[in-house]
């Protein structure tokens, strides 16, 4: 099948040269085309040509994007969205002035949650999950990342694991599963977190690896769950079974995770936080991805994470919503773009660079999506607007209306 994505009018190509991401200014570089329309043949850009060379009635499919922008479908990289239950009222304590931390060493947080998940069953969370996906690709993501972590057993993490591969198959956009076992230490194994590191490594990522359940092997680095020597005995075993690594890490505690990520060669830090500037250093000499996750600063009212030095000191940073129901109850993408721009410093094309390539390439995936290139899948996100700075500037309103996934049409706004 040829169809012609014909006349925009604006493409916003995030072109990489082939490089597939963008570091530090060349965030700011997005390749933004007029009068031009986008050839696609079997799910690929073929071709990108300026309108004056359109041969009439030679396609044997047309889309018109009169008065529309076209601009690579959203990556969104960083999600907990397999998850069940409501954590309301601790939103309640919250606003009480309880913080994150205090309310899971009194058993609540990720804990309410894994009861919550364990008292499901397989066919109660594709229920629950559905409609969060249908919602994420009205927004004009074509790529999702959902991680396990609300299981903390080998049944129910790998049930989660199983749910995210059947809902890949019932969708067309690209579900990237990641395994989360190290979340924190369920109640089971409070006084024994050995047993449960164990587990994880002996029992968990073996099956997961060998099932091909995940794509990563994530951990929450940090003072409340696991420890950088923690962490760096799930990441080896996580490495011999052929996983690759991302890290929580530096959310509210610099405790060597950071740090252990960079060395280690992680696909990607996210949250930060709490990163110095002397740490930022090594990112600007990294290929690591920062992941910045602006969502649960606002959430929680916290710090943000210092995306301002991070482009200025040359690194590669995305943007995600981290979606879950304790510290980021925000599925709204446009949401956290704004967030990006009003709070963190960034400009519009460095927000457009961060949810595109740059979210690509925090799930190693930016050499067949996150751009608009020849060669590349043909994943657009359509909107109505007259120009792109309008999507950041309608704070939380979704402009999006149509998403294209490999050059179908797989959402159109009513």
């Amino acid at each position: 099948m040829i169809t012609l994505f014909k006349n925009p009018k604006q493409i916003v190509t995030i072109d990489s040269n082939n490089k597939n991401f963008k570091r530090g200014k060349e965030m700011n570089e997005i390749g933004l085309l007029v009068n031009h329309s986008i050839l696609v043949e079997n799910g690929k850009i073929s071709k990108i040509i300026p309108n004056s060379e359109i041969e009439s009635n030679n396609y044997q499919n047309e889309i018109d994007l009169s008065d529309k922008i076209l601009l690579p479908g959203f990556v969104e990289c960083h999600t907990h969205t397999a998850f069940a239950g409501s954590r309301a009222e601790e939103f309640k304590l919250k606003l009480k002035g309880i913080n994150y931390e205090e309310i899971a060493k009194q058993g609540g947080g990720i804990a309410n949650t894994m009861n919550a998940v364990r008292n499901s069953s397989f066919d109660d969370l594709i229920k629950i999950i559905k409609p969060r996906i249908d919602y994420f690709i009205a927004q004009g993501i074509t790529t999702l990342e959902i991680k396990s972590g609300y299981g903390l057993s080998f049944y129910d993490e790998i049930k989660i694991l199983q749910v995210v591969k059947e809902l890949n198959k019932l969708y067309k956009i690209d579900i990237i599963p990641t395994f989360l076992g190290a979340h924190t230490f369920p109640p089971e194994y409070k006084n024994d977190n050995d047993k449960y590191i164990d587990l994880i490594n002996n029992e968990l990522i073996p099956y997961v690896a060998n099932h091909k359940l995940a794509k990563f092997c994530d951990v929450f680095c940090e003072s409340t769950a696991f420890s950088a020597a923690q962490t760096e005995k799930i990441f080896k075993v996580a490495v011999e079974n052929g996983l690759k690594l991302k890290l929580h890490t530096e959310q509210f505690n610099s405790i060597g995770g950071f740090e252990l990520a960079i060395k280690m060669k992680a696909i990607s830090v996210d949250h930060l936080e709490v990163l110095q500037d002397n740490q930022i250093e090594l990112l600007s000499e990294s290929d690591t991805t920062a992941v910045l996750l602006p969502g649960v600063s606002f959430f929680l009212n916290y710090d943000f994470a210092p995306a301002r030095k991070l482009i200025d000191e040359n690194a590669i940073v995305a943007l995600s919503t981290d979606y879950n129901p304790g510290s980021s109850h925000i599925s709204n993408f446009q949401l956290i773009m704004s967030l990006a721009a009003i709070k963190m410093g960034m400009t519009i094309e460095e927000i457009l660079s961060a949810v595109t390539i740059n979210a690509a390439k925090a799930l190693d995936i930016s050499d067949t999506t996150g751009s608009i290139e020849v060669g590349k899948n043909a994943d657009f996100a359509i909107f109505d607007v007259n120009d792109y700075s309008e999507i950041v500037y309608n704070v939380g309103k979704n402009l999006n209306v149509m998403t294209i996934k490999n050059g179908e049409v797989i959402y159109e706004a009513k």
